[in-house]
């Protein structure tokens, strides 16, 4: 009776091998289907960035605005008669009052 249970534990053991450890077993199917769900991630983002691509392309083909917007933002371009301001972010600081002393000597 022992000979027999040890057959068919080894039986069953046997047919669970190609399920763990074999050539499609539960494993690399998780790690195949995590990879895919990577590459589904990845090409939602490149879908986005080439409606994006398409979205400007057709602007530059279609319209002026496009074409002007770019000509001032990335070559520096303006219209004639048109004046430019330049806005600066830090604001410009005083000179010392050092030279006003030393010129103006007290009597």
């Amino acid at each position: 009776m022992k000979a027999l249970t040890l057959i068919f534990v080894v039986l069953i053991a046997l047919l669970q091998y190609p399920l763990w450890l074999g050539k499609g077993s539960w494993l690399r199917v998780w790690n195949v289907s995590q990879k895919i769900d990577e590459q589904k991630a990845r090409n939602v983002e490149f879908k986005l960035r080439n409606e994006t691509l398409r979205a400007e392309v057709r602007d530059l083909k279609q319209g002026n605005a496009a074409i002007e917007e770019r000509a001032r933002s990335e070559l520096g371009m303006i219209k004639e008669d048109e004046v430019f301001y330049q806005v600066i972010d830090q604001p410009i600081l005083p000179l010392p009052q050092v030279f006003e002393e030393s010129a103006n000597p007290k009597e």
